[in-house]
């Protein structure tokens, strides 16, 4: 099954910056997960069991190395291409 997830980080620092890029530095090297950028947000678009496990590892990286964060995310199933 294919989705579609919609994710913002929102770290509590002053420094957000670099924790936000390293984030989407990681997901983009995941092997079929499709990675778009805007200013708001990031979307990841691919397979369910691809997206899903992956997601969960780098927002458990990201909250093991980002002392306050916050993730806000939507996730579509069946998106339109």
């Amino acid at each position: 099954m294919q989705v579609a997830v919609d994710i913002s980080l929102y770290p509590l620092d002053e420094d957000f910056i670099p924790p936000i890029k390293d984030v989407i530095d990681r997901l983009s090297q995941h092997k079929g997960i499709d990675v778009e950028c805007n200013r708001m947000s990031t979307q990841l678009r691919g397979d369910y069991d691809v997206v899903m496990p992956a997601l969960s590892n780098e927002i458990r990286t990201t909250f093991s190395t980002v002392p306050k964060a916050v993730f806000a995310i939507k996730i579509l199933n069946n998106p339109i291409n």
